[in-house]
Formats: C-alpha cells, structure tokens, sequence
C-alpha cells in the first residue's frame, strides 16, 4: 500500500529506456519515503523474458501481465490494467513515460481514477507543502517540476488530497542505474481476465510499423548543436562535418529546426530529446531555457557564440567568441592536424 508504481513500457519483450530510467528515478524516491518500488509491465509472450530487464533496477514487486491481445498496445485493455490494479495497490506516486504510449495511458488512468497528472516532468522531488488557503500542512509530497508557459518559468506543481501523484517524464531527462543485477524482488503474474473485460479487446491492431532511429543522440559521447546562429543551411552542414571527425552526433535548437536547417529528430531542449554527452559543442545556441532543459547536465559544454553575453555562456565551460563561419572550419582543420 502507498508504494511507488512505474509503468513499464515494451516494445516486444524489450523494456524501453525510458521506463528503466524511472525506474531508477522510482527507486529513490521510495528510498525517500520509506516505501517499496513497484513495476507493471504488460504484453504478449513476455513471461521469462522482461524480469531481468526491470528487477536489477531495484524492484520490490514486479506485476507482469502476459496475454494476447496485449501487444501491440491498445489504450482499453492497458487502462483497465492500471486502474485496476491501482484500486487494488493504492500506490501513491506513478510514473510513466511521456511517449506516445504514456500520453495516451497517463490521463485514461488518471481521470478514471480522478487524480492528478503532470506532464513532461523534467524534475520529480519529495517535499512538504504549505496551503495557504486552508492552513493544511503536508508533509512527503510529490513535487512535479516542469518549465510552464513556453518554457519561461519552471513550474513546481503538488498533488496534496489526491492519489496516485501521477507523473510523465521524457526519455533521457533522468539516469538509469542499475542496483543490483541480482536484486531480490518479486514477481507475480496476475490473471488478465480479472482486469480486462472482453470487450477492451475489440480494438486490435491490423498493420504496424515502427521506423528505426536514424542516428544515436541521446547515447552520443560528443554533440555539436547548432542554433539560429549558424546562419544558413550551408553553414549548418559544416557541423555534421565536425561532428563526423570527432565521432559525434548532430543536434539542433528548435529555432534552426524552425528554419529548415536540420531535421526534428535531432532538436534538443523541451520539446525535443534531452541529452547527456561528454561534450556538448553549441554552435550559434543563444541559449533560451527550453534548449537548456534538454541539455544542461552535459559533461563538457563549450559555447561558440558570436554574441559574448548570449545567455548560454554562462552555463558552459568554456566559451569561443566568433562566428561559426570563422571557428568551425578551424576545428576541423586542428583536430584532423592532431588526430594523426
């Protein structure tokens, strides 16, 4: 009771990164509140498969329903799943993904459950909380933190009366980790036919098709982005010549995906992918709070910036005043020079 749930996203008996990441996020949050981690994982064929994706995270109770029908996934048979056997556990924080699966699932399950949901989460904290208006003090809440209004403010929203505290977070915002490759949790296989109705599987799906990622941002050990800055589509294509040399990846703001200059699977910030490479070179990035958030937590970030007081410098290591036409062509021109 009152524990910590994730939902645990598939894509055939593959445990998604983002729900292992949750996981990990899960993990210590129930260390936080003195409560056990939970997991619900859901598909066809995966008994056998998925607990060795999803236990050594540090699970206490791993819940794996396994039928037809339950992959690929469906929205009625998944929510009844959840609401359940949410009615059943009474957890009270849940997690999922915000992907297309968790956008569809979060608000089905919190509205039949009439609790609250925060989406694109980009911080989860436990704290207390104050109500002015009726003078309640709470103690061990959810904080849900995530940029508000375009991205001009980060919003801290609590949850206080209602349960579960539900939450989505993007891929990649938080870290996975690994607990224990032999942690000691359990696993239970409830019978799908005492949570979904036969009706729930009216719905099935006829054709699918799922396009493979064209290239590895999110796992890229260097990322050269580049912003409105840059100039031009010519000048654009001279960061995936620097980003070919030093092995990385390619990324943009939003304002040159805007501008036609890269495609939107490589922008980064809010309303894109977040990343955590070694090095992030940005290029012509003024640095506005939505590109930070996908960012920010970087190993090395260097900044080339024609404009020296561009609000990006102030959060990277190491900062090139110039334009990308001048700096980039002599990053190439060293490091092929040193790399031989």
């Amino acid at each position: 009771m009152n524990n910590v749930f994730v939902y645990c996203e598939i894509e055939g008996t593959k445990v998604q990164e983002v729900s292992q990441e949750l996981l990990t996020k899960g993990r210590k949050l129930a260390n936080q509140l003195g409560v056990q981690l939970h997991a619900v994982v859901a598909g066809t064929g995966i008994k056998g498969e998925v607990e060795s994706q999803i236990l050594p995270y540090g699970v206490d109770k791993l819940f794996v329903f396994d039928a037809e029908g339950l992959f690929p996934y469906t929205s009625a048979p998944h929510t009844d799943i959840m609401v359940n056997l949410f009615k059943e556990e009474q957890p009270q924080i849940a997690l999922m993904g915000a992907t297309v699966i968790g956008r569809d699932l979060g608000p089905r399950v919190s509205s039949s459950l009439t609790s609250g949901l925060t989406a694109d989460c980009t911080e989860l904290e436990i704290g207390d909380y104050d109500d002015k208006k009726t003078g309640k003090h709470y103690e061990n809440l959810l904080y849900q933190i995530r940029p508000a209004f375009g991205g001009n403010i980060v919003a801290t929203i609590v949850n206080p009366d209602h349960r579960p505290q539900m939450a989505t977070v993007r891929s990649g915002v938080m870290q996975r980790e690994i607990v224990d490759d032999n942690y000691n949790g359990t696993v239970v296989y409830p019978e799908v036919s005492k949570y979904v109705s036969d009706e729930a599987f009216v719905v099935k799906v006829l054709d699918r098709h799922v396009e493979e990622a064209k290239h590895n941002l999110k796992g890229a050990p260097i990322v050269v982005a580049g912003g409105y800055g840059v100039g031009s589509k010519e000048n654009f294509d001279m960061l995936f010549k620097l980003a070919k040399e030093l092995h990385g990846e390619v990324g943009a703001s939003r304002a040159a995906v805007d501008a036609g200059w890269c495609d939107h699977d490589r922008q980064i910030g809010q309303t894109g992918v977040t990343v955590h490479p070694k090095v992030y070179i940005a290029c012509g990035i003024s640095g506005q709070i939505q590109h930070i958030a996908g960012m920010q937590d970087s190993g090395i970030i260097i900044s080339i910036n024609s404009d020296p007081e561009a609000p990006i410098n102030k959060i990277a290591d190491y900062v090139i005043t110039g334009t990308v036409e001048e700096v980039v062509p002599k990053l190439i021109k060293y490091y092929k020079q040193n790399s031989k």
